[in-house]
């Protein structure tokens, strides 16, 4: 039986406040499951590209451990379709995304905490199609793009 406990939660923080990224992923699939679960701990100043999962389609679920996430859903064009709050402190607890969704999701807290579920074995080659309408990750147009973003959500 895997359990998501307190100290897998403060070693992936850890590792994520010294990587350059500002996130660190710890997780409970073998690279030969057909379900990839993880946890993700991610620092506020952390952009993530927009992406989806198509050509294999999978559908993504987060589920907020600790701190406080703005998961987002975008048009082809780069517009906001929708905007869900994850709180450890409110109502609102898992988001799924749909197969072929533009998404991401920016940290309103000091750092959080997601678990996450994909569908399907991990291959970095299929596994997810970027956003060409966003900054590339580590540029000095994704932090613009990142402060735009968390603006949005009424979270600046």
């Amino acid at each position: 039986m895997n359990l998501l406990n307190s100290e897998i939660i403060e070693k992936t923080l850890q590792e994520a406040r010294k990587s350059e990224r500002g996130r660190a992923i710890f997780c409970f699939h073998k690279k030969t499951d057909g379900l990839q679960r993880m946890v993700n701990a991610v620092l506020k100043e952390t952009y993530l590209r927009p992406h989806k999962h198509e050509n294999p389609d999978k559908l993504e679920i987060f589920s907020i451990v600790k701190g406080k996430v703005a998961i987002l859903t975008f048009d082809d064009s780069g517009r906001i379709n929708e905007k869900r709050i994850l709180d450890e402190n409110d109502e609102i607890k898992i988001a799924e995304i749909p197969p072929k969704t533009w998404h991401n999701f920016v940290v309103l807290s000091k750092e959080a905490v997601l678990y996450e579920i994909i569908d399907g074995k991990y291959n970095p080659k299929t596994h997810k199609k970027e956003a060409k309408w966003a900054p590339e990750e580590n540029t000095p147009a994704a932090k613009i793009y990142l402060t735009r973003l968390r603006k949005e959500t009424n979270n600046g």
